[in-house]
């Protein structure tokens, strides 16, 4: 990938033809954009998009949102995930030199909102977005737990998209639940479910598992996910267990799962769960019993508070597999050393998946926006995220991204399985390689 312009023909022509039923000349013919030059010349009928459009005057910042969890313990997600952003603007101009570009003429504005990775923080942040009418659209939310009949719901009802570069909960882009203006980069953990249950049953050869997980939708369907994966591979759930992202004591979790006597304990949750699970239940669970998490798990974190590997007890942790992408010429030789000097190593592995989504919607926001000669911008909020949902075989960093009508832009998933402590985040002992590495699309597991 050398930069962002490589939407495939059909998006692009789904796009111009969605610019060609909203604008129209003053002759009544048809106007288009796309490629960088906004159409120009005609007028958006506003009235006819329920949602109406966001006008930008000359002079004025093509504005964003981003709602992501800034603060607190998943803070290292959220403001990774910002840095993926940001480096997105960086790149208007086709060079990362920390002096952000211009998106059709305009500054792109960033306003960043914390989703508090919980349904609160998502219920604040989104309705503090949507009390804005410039906004034109959001990156976010982080979790899944902040979006899910929340943040999706609240924007969604005024029509501003909410693009997700790491909600990963399968129930967001379901039919019963999924809302229109919904949409990420991330993968769906149904994916994710069925290659740990994969890594378990036939690369460990494990025919016997337990679930621990915490009350937020991500750790709930991805735990789900793994035993409907597992139990139809011929695999045995010994015990399910729920806790509370805020308890410090799991020992009498644990108790009980030690005597239901698994070989793997999988707990896919959110620090410090997650390192309290490894520190703990070591303590109590049989001498081997590997406990596996995944990409709540996997950061700094964690590594802050266990330290060194406990002896004769691996913990492993799944995640999209960075390695699929990092050798590529973009990611290694330009995107990350630009990342590296502006804001460290990464802590997460979803920056990418987030400066994907800001790059699909730049072009989509390329396609749709309407000039009306002086530099004023119309983008109808309809047009702008069916030209988002229209994306298929675009070049992303991250991957080929094609969106379904539910949502899912990641339909081509690598999910990597990564021994602790060698982790593909800052303060991870080298070789970060993953010791187990699966792709599987979503055709494959819905």
């Amino acid at each position: 990938m050398k930069n962002r312009k490589y939407f495939a023909m059909l998006a692009l022509l789904a796009a111009l033809m969605l610019v060609a039923a909203a604008c129209g000349d003053d002759d009544g013919g048809e106007t288009g954009g796309g490629g960088g030059t906004p159409a120009t010349g005609g007028a958006v009928d506003c009235t006819a998009d329920e949602f109406g459009c966001v006008e930008i005057a000359a002079g004025d910042p093509i504005q964003l949102a981003s709602l992501l969890s800034i603060t607190g313990d998943t803070a290292f997600l959220g403001t990774d995930s910002n840095h993926g952003v940001e480096l997105a603007i960086d790149y208007l101009d086709d060079a990362f030199d920390g002096t952000p570009g211009q998106l059709l003429g305009h500054d792109v504005e960033l306003t960043q909102e914390d989703d508090g990775c919980s349904a609160e923080g998502g219920q604040a942040g989104a309705t503090a977005i949507a009390a804005n009418p410039d906004v034109v659209a959001v990156i976010g939310t982080s979790c899944s737990s902040s979006a899910l009949g929340v943040a999706d719901t609240i924007l969604g009802d005024k029509g501003i998209l909410l693009f997700s570069p790491s909600n990963t909960n399968p129930g967001l882009t379901s039919e019963e639940a999924h809302q229109a203006f919904y949409a990420r980069t991330a993968h769906n953990d149904k994916i994710q479910g069925a290659i740990v249950a994969d890594f378990v049953f036939t690369e460990l050869g494990l025919k016997t598992a337990a679930t621990i997980n915490d009350e937020s939708p991500y750790a709930d369907g991805l735990a789900a996910a793994f035993r409907d994966n597992f139990e139809a591979l011929g695999g045995t759930i010994t015990d399910v267990e729920q806790v509370s992202s805020s308890d410090t004591d799991l020992g009498p979790v644990f108790t009980n799962i030690a005597a239901s006597e698994p070989e793997v304990v999988y707990g896919p949750n959110f620090n410090p769960v997650c390192a309290l699970s490894y520190t703990q239940g070591s303590d109590i669970l049989a001498k081997g019993t590997i406990q596996i998490g995944s990409d709540g798990c996997l950061e700094t974190s964690f590594l802050d508070t266990v330290g060194a590997p406990v002896k004769d007890f691996a913990y492993y942790a799944s995640s999209p597999d960075v390695s699929a992408y990092q050798s590529g010429d973009f990611y290694k030789n330009e995107y990350l050393p630009a990342y590296t000097d502006q804001f460290g190593k990464p802590t997460s592995v979803f920056n990418a998946h987030a400066y994907d989504a800001t790059n699909v919607l730049f072009d989509a926001i390329e396609a749709v926006a309407v000039d009306d000669g002086s530099g004023n911008l119309t983008i109808s909020r309809t047009a702008l995220k069916d030209a988002v949902f229209a994306t298929s075989g675009y070049a992303g960093m991250t991957g080929t991204i094609t969106c379904t009508p539910l949502g899912d832009c990641a339909t081509d998933v690598t999910i990597g399985v990564f021994e602790y402590d060698h982790w593909p985040v800052e303060g991870g002992v080298d070789p970060t390689d993953p010791v187990f590495s699966e792709t599987k699309t979503l055709a494959d597991v819905i």
